[in-house]
């Protein structure tokens, strides 16, 4: 009697294992981002794994699944310094602090009160 241990392959006739492009991935992390999408739903949809679209939705997180023109993650680290001073005059509380958003090309760092619309056209001219 022979005792070896055998490896045995099965596969499953008709079904062959399918390579997806970075965009094809892209887009199947996309539609997981959705508000109310469900992974596993979109998973099935596309005939993916759900384990591997969340593997793929790290990668995209950490920007190793390629660039997408629709959507930019930058990576954010939020510390607990804060403080608050009453504008002079009207009684407005202003809150105050600072921003710092490290980018290939550098750091942006914003203290106190920033206009928004300023503040994205800063970070989409940095990021580019």
């Amino acid at each position: 009697m022979d005792t070896t241990d055998e490896i045995v392959s099965v596969r499953v006739s008709g079904r062959k294992k399918r390579r997806r492009s970075v965009e094809e991935r892209r887009k199947i992390v996309e539609a997981t981002l959705q508000p109310g999408a469900s992974v596993s739903r979109v998973a099935r949809r596309h005939d993916v794994n759900a384990n591997q679209v969340f593997h793929w939705r790290k990668l995209y997180r950490e920007g190793r699944l390629g660039s997408s023109t629709s959507t930019k993650l930058l990576p954010v680290k939020v510390t607990d310094e804060r403080s608050v001073r009453a504008a002079e005059g009207d009684g407005i509380a202003w809150r105050t602090g600072t921003i710092e958003i490290q980018l290939p090309k550098g750091t942006l760092r914003v203290a106190g009160a920033v206009d928004v619309a300023t503040l994205r056209a800063a970070l989409e001219c940095l990021a580019e």
